[in-house]
């Protein structure tokens, strides 16, 4: 189980090293493939991208929208070793399409981590708080009731 933010410099030759305390969960390989949705990165154990990677190959091929998930999804996963220190090498495609200059946050996400531009996630939040604050009567039934 992945939560919590974790701030994260990249270095000069593209690496990053992962938190120690999910080096162990995440063993010494991982996917790195890009998010459909927002301009970050989703970064999975092998084992769990293999579960999501098998979804995704059943969805019927026929469907233009299931190709186009498959096609971003699969087309962009990468399988990235962990080094002996900890780190990972991020490809330079997936760099650009994050937009990724310095400073990366890694972001749990129950099994699996988005990887974010520091300063690009600070925006996405700050939008996402002030949406959230004037969204309470278009949140879903379940969480109408939902109790932190």
């Amino acid at each position: 189980m992945f939560r919590g933010i974790n701030a994260i410099t990249i270095d000069g030759k593209g690496r990053f090293a992962v938190p120690t305390r999910y080096r162990d969960a995440l063993g010494a390989q991982v996917v790195l493939t890009i998010d459909t949705e927002e301009s970050c990165l989703l970064l999975y154990p092998s084992a769990q991208w293999q579960v999501i990677e098998n979804k995704l190959q059943d969805l019927p091929s026929f469907n233009a929208n299931a190709r186009r998930i498959q096609r971003l999804l699969i087309g962009h996963a990468t399988d990235v070793d962990i080094d002996n220190n900890g780190r990972v090498l991020l490809p330079q495609l997936l760099r650009d399409y994050a937009h990724f200059d310095k400073k990366i946050v890694m972001i749990g996400q129950g099994n699996k981590f988005e990887v974010w531009d520091e300063e690009l996630w600070q925006e996405r939040r700050q939008h996402w708080l002030a949406e959230e604050a004037s969204l309470i009567d278009g949140l879903p039934d379940e969480m109408k009731t939902f109790s932190l």
